[in-house]
């Protein structure tokens, strides 16, 4: 999924969008997304899964399966947002918040009222928060993305930890991969016993590979004269779109507009 990931920002309809008015485009859209009211923070959702689905032309199977990563963490989250207990002598503080509820060994648990608001705003804040890291993370390369970080003034040393780091992930995944499908051609996941003895195996294969990987990055560093910054070749011209940042701009105004009629009903 990574990797096709990082070949989709490459390979997207907005690629030669200049990356800073995407970034400023999504960053704008978070801010108001954390500010908003569930309503506007459903609208922010819907509007950047447009752009994500057919501007940028990212499949939508894959655009939903990285959607429902965060559902699945907020589903796991669900139980401990909406069901409370108390003790069975404080019931009458809390009667007005409960839906439903029953005794327990003394205690009363119960369906909060409350919890249920709190578990909706944190989806939908959470839909629309991530729906903008999507956005960004599927149209604009990473390479891309530390361009625009060192021009903002951040240290080229975090910029170049942070491109390690990144392929690095890479290097992890593939290597996890290889011996996942070696150990499978071998039975090695057919009983429970055995597919711990095999998951062990694989961790331990999976650190001594990849120091391996980084002593050979080192190596290679060190031949080809490494100075201490990473130069990365780019080989698009990117250009400033009038009828996105209109777009945009307008709609952005909307969003505020309809969450002030919101903040003062």
């Amino acid at each position: 999924m990574s990797l096709q990931i990082d070949t989709l920002a490459y390979t997207n309809k907005l690629r030669r969008l200049a990356p800073v008015q995407k970034l400023l485009f999504a960053i704008a859209l978070l801010i108001i997304s954390n500010l908003a009211h569930p309503p506007v923070q459903i609208l922010i959702a819907v509007w950047m899964s447009v752009w994500t689905i057919f501007y940028a032309g990212i499949p939508a199977k894959i655009y939903l399966k990285l959607v429902y990563i965060p559902i699945v963490f907020w589903l796991t989250s669900l139980p401990a947002l909406v069901i409370n207990g108390v003790h069975i002598h404080q019931f009458n503080l809390i009667q007005g918040d409960t839906i439903t509820g029953l005794d327990i060994g003394g205690y009363y648990l119960y369906i909060s009222k409350q919890g249920i608001e709190q578990a909706g705003s944190i989806f939908t804040r959470a839909i629309a928060a991530i729906s903008c890291f999507y956005f960004i993370m599927l149209t604009i390369p990473f390479t891309d993305l530390l361009q625009i970080l060192k021009r903002v003034g951040l240290p080229i040393l975090i910029t170049d930890l942070l491109l390690l780091m990144y392929r690095f992930i890479f290097v992890l995944l593939n290597t996890a991969s290889e011996l996942w499908i070696s150990q499978q051609s071998r039975s090695g996941y057919r009983t429970f016993s055995l597919s711990i003895k095999s998951l062990s195996l694989l961790i331990g294969q999976l650190f001594q590979r990849t120091l391996e990987k980084y002593r050979q990055v080192s190596l290679s560093l060190e031949s080809r004269g490494f100075n201490g910054e990473f130069q990365v070749w780019h080989s698009y011209r990117y250009h400033l779109s009038r009828r996105y940042a209109i777009e945009a701009i307008l709609g952005c105004l909307l969003l505020l507009e309809l969450e002030f009629k919101i903040a003062v009903l």
